[in-house]
């Protein structure tokens, strides 16, 4: 009878139950009791430990789950988990020296591997298959032969001027010049060619381009790392030009744009726009709005070409996963609402191998859809 009144034993907890989290707070006890054996262990570090790695682990998850389904998988592999941690920079920077198994390699193709091979292809090429139509159309029969060269002698003139017209087309087609590789290129609504291309932030200034844009701020400063190489490609005359720009325009506001002359640059205008800072309001909107101004000014300067480098990098803090999708949706609905532009070819000109993965990534799904 005493047993049946007696008190009901309760159920013991568990240390992570206690502390609400899913990961073993033993255990995570026990690995610091080994790994550091030389110091005290107070009672809240294994707690701590475990919630760290549970919310690392949930965000890898969800960042690999997210690469899944843009691949159109059913299941996580490695390969997702490394593109995952690639493209968050927080965790790319966190795990900079972990190696993931069979997770592969973030696609990024050496610039000399390309230059001259596709350099070679186009120039090579293309007179090589013209040479040997006409030779083998001459010596067919010599009868012919003196019935052209009476006719030469009125029409001669029109395949001479049409080798002479080929020239500059050949040259535009080339792509912006040495120090740049075209890494990928895509057509849009209105067959522009937007392409990807690697080179060095130093080499902006020499870009073959009739447009180049220069993300700064509402002073038009040239502190950032584009703004300081065409500060030193130009020279005085085009920092002279940036600062009556500046007088006269005032500051810029978010998202709008001025142009100034590209003074000493193989480019003729420079389009200055002011990029909205990350975690502002409708930052993401502006940036969309930033890059449609920049697209607008060009074609009304009548540009046939334009070199956009890493809008919202460096002082922006964007994520460059983010700023790379909302860039691309910007030219291709600018382009596929509007009836004509002037532009011909767009350049993304790059420099690191993180952004170069991303865009490669998302030119991919434009191809895609």
């Amino acid at each position: 009878m005493s047993a049946r009144g007696g008190k009901k034993k309760a159920t013991k907890l568990s240390r992570s139950a206690r502390a609400g989290v899913i990961f073993p707070v033993g255990r995570m006890m026990r690995y610091l009791r080994i790994g550091t054996h030389k110091y005290r262990i107070g009672m809240g570090a294994p707690v701590y430990m475990a919630a760290v790695i549970e919310y690392l682990a949930a965000e890898i998850l969800e960042l690999a789950g997210n690469a899944a389904r843009d691949n159109k998988k059913g299941r996580i592999t490695p390969r997702h988990i490394k593109l995952a941690v690639a493209n968050d920079e927080e965790l790319n920077q966190l795990l900079r020296g972990v190696t993931i198994s069979n997770g592969g390699v973030l696609p990024r193709i050496h610039p000399e591997l390309l230059s001259k091979k596709r350099g070679g292809r186009v120039k090579v090429d293309s007179p090589a298959a013209s040479v040997p139509e006409k030779q083998e159309e001459r010596p067919k029969s010599k009868k012919p032969i003196k019935s052209f060269k009476k006719v030469k002698g009125k029409r001669g003139r029109k395949p001479k001027s049409t080798d002479n017209e080929s020239v500059p087309n050949s040259t535009v087609e080339d792509g912006p010049g040495d120090g740049f590789t075209i890494l990928s290129a895509k057509s849009l609504f209105l067959g522009q060619k937007l392409s990807l291309t690697e080179s060095e932030i130093s080499k902006i200034g020499t870009i073959k381009v009739e447009g180049i844009i220069n993300p700064t701020n509402a002073e038009m400063d040239l502190k950032d790392g584009v703004g300081t190489a065409l500060e030193k490609a130009g020279g005085r005359e085009f920092l002279e030009g940036v600062k009556e720009l500046r007088k006269g325009q005032g500051p810029l506001e978010v998202a709008s744009v001025a142009v100034s002359q590209a003074s000493g640059m193989a480019a003729r205008f420079i389009i200055h726009c002011n990029v909205p800072q990350w975690g502002s309001e409708k930052c993401e909107d502006q940036l969309e709005k930033t890059v449609k101004n920049c697209l607008s000014a060009a074609e009304e300067k009548k540009l046939k070409s334009v070199a956009f480098p890493s809008l919202p990098a460096g002082r922006n803090g964007f994520p460059k996963q983010m700023a790379a999708q909302l860039i691309l949706k910007a030219i291709s609905n600018h382009f596929v609402s509007s009836t004509s532009s002037s532009l011909k070819n767009i350049y993304f000109v790059l420099f690191d191998s993180e952004s170069i993965g991303i865009y490669l990534q998302e030119m991919a799904k434009l191809d895609a859809k």
